[in-house]
């Protein structure tokens, strides 16, 4: 089917689940304080916020749920290349944001760095390829990172990749053999849990297919409470599903137990969630936040990184003090959102507001 014999309803996105936008923020704001602690603390058991990198679990399952939900009853009717286009549209122009200010950020770290020993062409091919999320590690003093100028994309090719794959294959499975997959990945976890003693890879060259294993299962997990109806009705609110969101982010941290306490969050406490948030009801008073903290989570998320360098070069510089560490990351993280919300306002909505204006029909 062509663009110009769609209907303009094919393509109008769905409406959003509040609870669950105000969830995502949730989950975005727990990375960021995740990737500021874990400069101060290399020992996570002693991070407060130490499971703070499951909040990239709770993304993929959240991701399977809406994804499913969105497109299940449509993409048969907009095809394939429009589902592509839609995807891109939402997610690239901050991939391609979030590269280049990565880019500025290395140039101009006012605490360190070494751009100096990297050549133009080199910078080039590696912003390139982080523009483009072509994985390529390239940057051994950023610790192999997929995704050097901005660590964080990592997921975002695994969220691509499954992308294609619901077009192509997830789209048109029933549900028995969906359900036959999922229990399939949650061997999977199991299996990079016990190997590794923890769920935290997919970032690095050295744990690429972590990253594979570990959207696998949550974004089949949620799709699975889409397409069963798994959602539960219930009066815990967006204030209650939220402090059970953080209690995975506060587990702590123990060598022991990982490879038992991470797979059992990431294979049924988050489904769980998801099916709680879907079904609470919403009180009007939290409306606004919800909605302003869905739409500011993706702008944080692919924005923040390139600050986290620079915070790291000063913390290894001057080794601040707890009280003034604590004031620093509690100012900083008020500015990342400020940030986050201009890059939003200012560059996201516009930019696809212009792309999505060039498939409106006639």
């Amino acid at each position: 089917m062509s663009e110009k014999q769609l209907s303009p309803d094919v393509l109008k996105t769905r409406q959003h689940f509040e609870i669950l936008d105000g969830l995502r923020g949730i989950a975005a704001l727990a990375v960021v304080t995740f990737h500021f602690m874990e400069v101060a603390y290399s020992d996570y058991s002693q991070d407060f916020i130490g499971h703070g990198f499951l909040a990239v679990d709770f993304f993929f399952c959240l991701s399977g749920f809406v994804i499913a939900y969105a497109y299940d009853d449509r993409i048969s009717k907009m095809g394939v290349l429009e589902f592509f286009k839609s995807r891109i549209i939402r997610l690239h122009p901050l991939v391609v944001f979030g590269s280049i200010l990565g880019l500025l950020t290395f140039l101009f770290d006012p605490f360190g760095g070494h751009s100096e020993l990297y050549s133009v062409g080199r910078l080039v091919v590696l912003v390139g390829c982080s523009a483009l999320m072509i994985p390529i590690g390239g940057m051994p003093d950023r610790y192999f990172n997929l995704f050097g100028f901005n660590a964080p994309a990592w997921s975002l090719f695994w969220e691509y990749v499954a992308n294609i794959v619901y077009a192509f294959v997830l789209s048109r499975l029933k549900k028995r053999y969906l359900l036959a997959l999922t229990v399939i990945s949650a061997a999977g976890i199991c299996y990079v849990a016990r190997q590794s003693g923890n769920l935290m890879g997919g970032w690095s060259t050295g744990t690429f297919w972590d990253g594979a294993v570990r959207i696998s299962y949550s974004f089949l997990a949620g799709m699975l409470v889409y397409r069963f109806n798994w959602v539960i009705k219930n009066k815990l609110g967006f204030i209650g599903v939220s402090v059970l969101l953080t209690f995975a982010f506060l587990l702590p941290f123990s060598q022991s137990w990982n490879w038992l306490t991470e797979p059992l969050v990431v294979l049924l406490y988050f489904p769980l969630l998801i099916a709680l948030g879907a079904g609470a009801r919403l009180r009007e008073g939290f409306k606004k936040f919800c909605v302003f903290s869905g739409n500011i989570s993706y702008p944080l998320y692919m924005t923040h990184y390139a600050f986290i360098w620079v915070f790291a070069n000063y913390y290894t510089a001057h080794k601040p003090g707890a009280g003034k560490l604590s004031l620093i990351i509690i100012v900083s993280e008020i500015f990342l959102v400020t940030i986050a919300y201009l890059v939003m306002t200012y560059f996201d909505i516009p930019v696809r507001k212009y792309l999505s204006s060039k498939r409106k029909i006639d």
